[in-house]
């Protein structure tokens, strides 16, 4: 049987859906997946508590020092093996000493999860996102004698992008998931084969149900609703979502705005609702269970994004099967999705003149029920992600394509992995 390790920075993530739905389609298709993470999660954050994952995930942290040791000595004994990383990290590139000395302590930690899988029979190793984890990953898998391969979705790639040049040169193949993805790696690493930068696309299910009853309403009843669905995280830029609702509000617009989602910047975000007096039009919801979520975008007249970076988002695909109309920054990959005027709209980002023109521009066209043209972007929406966002379909490609690129390795640990015979 073909044995893969699948590692992600944190697993199981409510957040991210698509990495417990790719190791279950490969394990569907008769693939050993090993599942691991490199932090253990924070479950009274999650909804994964009663999941199926139980006590089969291989988290790395906390560390155990016998392992650690262990790890040591392997780096050690095989430092040929990775005596290349070692010396991105200590003698080329521009990155800072805090980046290589993380650097180093992740080339540990990889020989730390090449001793956890040393007896396995692991034939590869996929990592999801292109921040630490996949040096853990390309560390262990050099150690191993293996190939690993990656994914990269928006921010690791536009944004925190380390050592990302010697992790697209090593890895078997990389995963992106928008078109735009695939033009940035080839553009700004020249040197890495195209054949290798393969685009597999996210989804979401053609049939989402719309239940439950929740209003987003903070206090009075209004006309008009905006709704915000993502982590409360400096990237998604929340912050100016605030302040375009201030602005909103100072012309006269009667709306309500709210945001699902929880995260490190809720203090600061409270203080900035409070600063512009949004406290009775304006709301944090936290967290929201899924059936909730259903009726928040079912009552919502306008879903908007103001993230930074993003790959192709899945809260836009959520909101257009529903046929919802989106608003989102003409950022990376989003105009893949969002056609504007089509599918949606679009404003220039960091634009907060452009982006309050729109909302009301979207306001207006309620105000004279000017239902043909609305009614025609909702269908093309829907149209849209069925067509070429479905999830089960993407995915369907995901396992197929991954599959394929390992296809060529006739892995026998007797011959091709003595690292697992003498550890």
């Amino acid at each position: 049987m073909l044995t893969v390790a699948y590692l992600a920075n944190q697993f199981p993530a409510s957040v991210e859906p698509y990495v417990s739905e790719e190791i279950q389609e490969l394990r569907r298709r008769g693939v050993n997946v090993i599942a691991g993470s490199v932090r253990r999660p924070k479950t009274a954050q999650e909804s994964f508590k009663n999941g199926p994952w139980g006590s089969s995930i291989l988290y790395l942290q906390p560390v155990r020092l016998l392992i650690l040791l262990h790890a040591l000595w392997l780096a050690v004994r095989y430092w040929e093996r990775i005596s290349s990383l070692l010396a991105r990290v200590l003698l080329q590139g521009k990155e800072s000493p805090t980046l290589r000395g993380k650097a180093l302590l992740h080339t540990w930690l990889g020989a730390y999860y090449a001793v956890l899988l040393r007896e396995r029979r692991v034939t590869h190793i996929h990592v999801h996102h292109g921040y630490f984890g996949s040096w853990i990953a390309m560390v262990a898998a050099r150690l191993l004698g293996i190939d690993f391969s990656l994914t990269l979705h928006g921010s690791d790639l536009l944004m925190h992008g380390v050592y990302l040049d010697t992790k697209l040169k090593n890895c078997q193949s990389c995963v992106t998931i928008s078109n735009y993805n695939r033009r940035y790696v080839l553009d700004h690493f020249p040197e890495i084969d195209p054949g290798k930068i393969l685009v597999s696309r996210l989804g979401v299910d053609a049939a989402l149900a719309e239940t439950g009853t929740r209003r987003i309403t903070p206090g009075t009843h209004s006309n008009f609703t905006l709704l915000a669905v993502g982590r409360l995280h400096k990237v998604k830029d929340h912050g100016f979502l605030i302040h375009a609702c201030a602005r909103l509000r100072d012309i006269g617009l009667d709306f309500e705005c709210a945001i699902a989602g929880e995260g490190p910047e809720r203090q600061r975000l409270e203080s900035l609702i409070q600063d512009n007096r949004l406290q009775d039009r304006f709301i944090l919801l936290g967290h929201v269970a899924q059936p909730e979520l259903d009726a928040l975008y079912r009552y919502a007249d306008l879903v908007v994004l103001t993230s930074l970076s993003e790959g192709i988002p899945l809260v836009l695909m959520e909101a257009m099967v529903r046929g919802k109309i989106v608003l989102a920054p003409s950022i990376t990959g989003i105009p893949e999705l969002v056609i504007p005027g089509k599918t949606g709209f679009l404003y220039q980002p960091g634009d907060l003149d452009d982006f309050v023109h729109r909302i009301r521009f979207h306001q207006s066209l309620m105000q004279v029920r000017n239902a043909n043209r609305l009614n025609w972007i909702r269908h093309a929406a829907r149209v849209q992600v069925l067509n070429n966002f479905s999830h089960q379909e993407n995915l369907s490609r995901f396992a197929g394509a991954f599959l394929k690129s390992i296809a060529h390795h006739n892995w026998s640990p007797s011959h091709e992995n003595p690292i697992l015979q003498q550890i």
